[in-house]
C-alpha cells in the first residue's frame, strides 16, 4: 500500500488551547498529529456541511417575509 502524501504546517494558535490539546493527546496516548488530523477531518465532514445547509422552514419563512415586505423594500431602496 502506498504511503499517504503529507504536508508540513505550522499554524500559530492560542497558547492555552495548545496546552489543553497537548494534554489531551498525551492523556489518550495519541500523537498531536493524529489528534489534529481527527479534528480537521471531523470539521470537514460534519461542521462545514451543516454551515452550508439552510433548513427548508427557514427558507420558506424568508420567502414569505420577502414577499410580504416587497413594497417596503422598494420604498427603502429609493
Amino acid at each position: 500500500m502506498a504511503k499517504a502524501t503529507t504536508v508540513k504546517i505550522g499554524p500559530e494558535i492560542d497558547e492555552k488551547l495548545y496546552r489543553e490539546f497537548s494534554r489531551i493527546a498525551k492523556e489518550n496516548g495519541q500523537s498531536q498529529r493524529f489528534l489534529l488530523e481527527k479534528a480537521i477531518r471531523h470539521y470537514i465532514q460534519f461542521v462545514v456541511p451543516s454551515q452550508r445547509t439552510v433548513r427548508p422552514e427557514v427558507m420558506a419563512h424568508f420567502r414569505r417575509s420577502t414577499e410580504k415586505n416587497r413594497e417596503l423594500h422598494r420604498f427603502l431602496a429609493r
